[in-house]
C-alpha cells in the first residue's frame, strides 16, 4: 500500500516538474543567411519585456535592444545596420529563459 502511494506521489510530481510552460520558444530568423534584413521570430506565453541581444563569434555584445511582446507569435525585424559580414549569435532573453541562435549576413 504505501509503495503505491509513494509511486503515484513519484509519477503525480514528475508530470508536474513536465508540464511547466516554457516562457519563450519556437526562437527563428527568416531569411538566413541575409543582405540587408531578416524577421526574428519567437512564441511567448506572456506579456512581457525581452531583450534582443547580437554578439559577434567573439562574444562581443554588438547589438541590445528591448522589446514589449504580446502573448502568441511575436516577429521583430531586424535591419544588419553596420553590422559587416559574418555570422552572429542572436538571443531573446525574458525574466525567465534565454534562446540563441545564429544567423549569417552575407
Amino acid at each position: 500500500m504505501i509503495k503505491k502511494i509513494l509511486f503515484i506521489l513519484l509519477l503525480f510530481f514528475i508530470t508536474i516538474g513536465f508540464s511547466q510552460e516554457k516562457s519563450i520558444d519556437k526562437l527563428s530568423a527568416a531569411p538566413n543567411p541575409f543582405n540587408n534584413s531578416t524577421k526574428i521570430t519567437f512564441n511567448s506565453n506572456s506579456n512581457s519585456t525581452i531583450i534582443l541581444s547580437i554578439k559577434n563569434v567573439l562574444g562581443k555584445t554588438v547589438i541590445k535592444k528591448m522589446y514589449k511582446t504580446k502573448t502568441g507569435k511575436n516577429s521583430i525585424p531586424f535591419y544588419k545596420e553596420n553590422l559587416s559580414k559574418g555570422m552572429y549569435i542572436y538571443s531573446i532573453q525574458d525574466k525567465k529563459k534565454v534562446i540563441s541562435k545564429r544567423f549569417v549576413i552575407r
